[in-house]
């Protein structure tokens, strides 16, 4: 029995498979030949490990067997010794064995050493099985990974392939593939598909575009970035607050949950918007009160505007005793939700802008968390903190305003809840 393989790869296959980075990230649009080229490489890595074991992961048990069992068994039949269906094991003729994991079965996982590993729609995982157990299970052997999958929004997956494009880590490379980088796959037969499914469904399903599941109120195609500030516009500064809180000693992993202060920084004309920055973290209130002076100080805008409530009255009296000890005074307007719902008002506010081409983003580090929620909202689960402040922008800009400083009576209120 010959032993010989013949891999035959689709050019985007090989581009992959030839690559030598440790950690591979794919984003692949449906009927691409992911399974395929996943195959391959476990089986062509369980051939040179001499120790250690290879997995191939899928959210759920059932569908590793149905995803890559037969495929397996088909391409990598003249070096396999044996075959079990029941514990979903290959053994090739070194030894070596690959193994069908679910993730929804974590336990089934622990305590083994990994040479290679595929992770198959990793999207659809939690990431704590990569991050508390698969990754620590390469660590002997210095093993491999792939992980590959259609997106599901900007999720962990989002998040694991903007690292790997974007940082300075030679460990992690990204590719993007379309459905139609399938040479195999009648162009036509992809088109027809489009005109049966929602535009979201299809970017995401055959474009492989990670945009947020659930929502189609914002779309990646209506962005406009320009880092040239306008010459003509003046500047509006909106603060959405959250509440203060100490988080010198909380972990970084409790505060990421929480809601955050967003300082919104906009240059307004008559040819739209210039989004400048927008601050935001979760700080104490005397550090919010310095965030808020500080880029009024830098920016000089012609109005400052708070979102109204118990937390606005907390921040004065912090925000004035800053003014009045650097001796530079300005007006904060009430912003208010205008018997709003706030899908209504960020939409009322926002949606036609973008649509238009009549906001124009700033490039910076805040744009990744502002593009996370402009894209997943509205959604429960997910912080609109930074869209928020952006919106009130609208209100902003639209009374008039005067500038003297008028002090007023403000009762303290309890500075960590703000009530």
């Amino acid at each position: 029995m010959s032993t010989e393989l013949n891999v035959e790869l689709l050019p985007w296959q090989q581009d992959v498979f030839s690559d030598t980075t440790r950690f591979k990230i794919v984003a692949a649009g449906r009927r691409t030949g992911k399974s395929r080229l996943a195959a391959w490489l476990l089986i062509i890595n369980a051939l040179q490990t001499e120790k250690g074991q290879v997995f191939y992961v899928a959210p759920t048990q059932g569908q590793a067997r149905d995803i890559m069992w037969s495929t397996l068994l088909d391409l990598g039949s003249p070096v396999i010794r044996n075959s079990h269906i029941n514990n979903l094991q290959i053994t090739l003729i070194n030894g070596c064995t690959i193994s069908l994991k679910g993730a929804d079965r974590p336990e089934t996982m622990r305590g083994v050493s990994l040479k290679f590993l595929v992770m198959d729609e990793y999207a659809d995982m939690k990431p704590s099985v990569w991050e508390q157990i698969l990754r620590p299970a390469l660590a002997d052997q210095k093993g491999q990974a792939m992980f590959i999958g259609t997106p599901m929004g900007r999720n962990h997956f989002y998040e694991l392939y903007r690292y790997a494009e974007l940082e300075d880590d030679d460990s992690y490379k990204a590719w993007h593939f379309t459905s139609y980088d399938n040479p195999l796959l009648d162009p036509d037969e992809i088109d027809t598909a489009k005109k049966s499914m929602s535009s979201y469904a299809f970017r995401q399903e055959f474009l492989a575009s990670f945009e947020a599941s659930g929502s189609e109120i914002f779309k990646e195609d209506w962005l406009h970035f320009d880092s040239d500030e306008p010459d003509i516009g003046d500047y509006y500064i909106a603060v959405d607050l959250a509440g203060f809180a100490d988080v010198e000693s909380a972990s970084k992993a409790k505060v990421s949950k929480l809601d955050q202060t967003a300082i919104a920084i906009v240059k307004v004309s008559e040819n739209g918007w210039w989004v400048a920055d927008i601050v935001h973290g979760r700080w104490d209130i005397k550090k919010t009160a310095k965030k808020i002076f500080d880029a009024v100080a830098y920016y000089q805008p012609v109005a400052v505007g708070i979102e109204k409530g118990a937390l606005k009255n907390a921040v004065l009296p912090y925000l004035t005793d800053i003014m009045k000890s650097s001796q530079r005074f300005f007006r904060v307007e009430e912003l208010t939700h205008g018997n709003k719902k706030k899908i209504d008002r960020v939409v009322w506010a926002l949606q036609g802008r973008f649509e238009h081409g009549q906001i124009t983003i700033n490039e910076g580090e805040w744009n990744k968390q502002f593009l996370d929620e402009l894209f997943q909202f509205p959604n429960a689960l997910v912080h609109d903190d930074l869209v928020d402040a952006l919106a009130y922008i609208d209100q902003l800009a639209k009374v008039a305003y005067h500038y003297d400083f008028e002090e007023d009576d403000y009762e303290i209120l309890d500075p960590v809840s703000g009530y």
